[in-house]
């Protein structure tokens, strides 16, 4: 069973991944976009997408890290206070992800205009998202040091997928629920070209992270009272 899920399968949902990219690329190249639906609702959005973002981009940041560079992260935890730093940081991080997820799934599934324009492939989307974060937390709650672990099993294990050698062994006894977290995120990969996420390919994360407030004001019906808001 290891050696179908993590021989085989990485490559299947790899090909469905590169050939779905591909093929939307030639068909709709202009559909790469995040479809925003921010002009439907826009207060619950705000409280979802940015604890979202800024969680899961931080995250992201620290699993590259720490594939790149496995040494350099294994370096960094050779210090008990900076392993704290890195493991309490994650998941926050995490945890500030799975808020925003959160409050993302219910303007979905609570907002009638929003509710209209999701999409089969958006609820698909929004139930992988979810069990990957939520597996991620629960890996950082209930299995100490999971920085170290991921640097010198799961790390390995993605450069043997890359080097088209799959050493099965490295992750063979990882707990049950990491080795979900693992397959979860290679049917991410899979999703990308058929959601939203397709949108990663032509961001600009610095620019989207780093740009100026937007001050916003609108009045209410009493001339006398001015709302001012600032939005990212």
């Amino acid at each position: 069973m290891n050696t179908l899920l993590f021989g085989v399968l990485p490559y299947v949902l790899l090909v469905i991944g590169i050939a779905g990219a591909i093929y939307r690329y030639n068909s709709n190249r202009f559909t790469w976009s995040t479809q925003s639906s921010q002009f439907l609702e826009n207060k619950t959005l705000f409280f979802g997408s940015f604890p979202w973002h800024y969680g899961i981009i931080t995250v992201l940041l620290i699993h590259l890290f720490g594939f790149l560079i496995p040494a350099g992260l294994l370096a960094w935890n050779g210090s008990p206070i900076r392993l704290i730093i890195l493991e309490v940081t994650g998941l926050a991080m995490g945890l500030l992800a799975l808020f925003g997820l959160v409050a993302l799934i219910y303007r979905r599934l609570t907002n009638v205009r929003a509710k209209a324009v999701t999409s089969q492939w958006d609820a698909l989307l929004l139930l992988v998202l979810l069990i990957q974060v939520i597996t991620g937390v629960l890996t950082a709650i209930l299995y100490k040091w999971g920085s170290n672990w991921y640097a010198a099993a799961a790390a390995p294990y993605l450069w043997s997928i890359i080097a088209l050698n799959p050493n099965v062994d490295l992750v063979a006894n990882l707990p049950l629920l990491t080795k979900l977290h693992i397959i979860n995120a290679m049917v991410i990969v899979a999703l990308i070209p058929f959601t939203r996420l397709v949108h990663f390919f032509v961001i600009n994360i610095y620019k989207y992270l780093s740009r100026p407030y937007q001050v916003v004001r609108w009045y209410s019906r009493d001339s006398r009272t001015e709302n001012i808001v600032q939005y990212k």
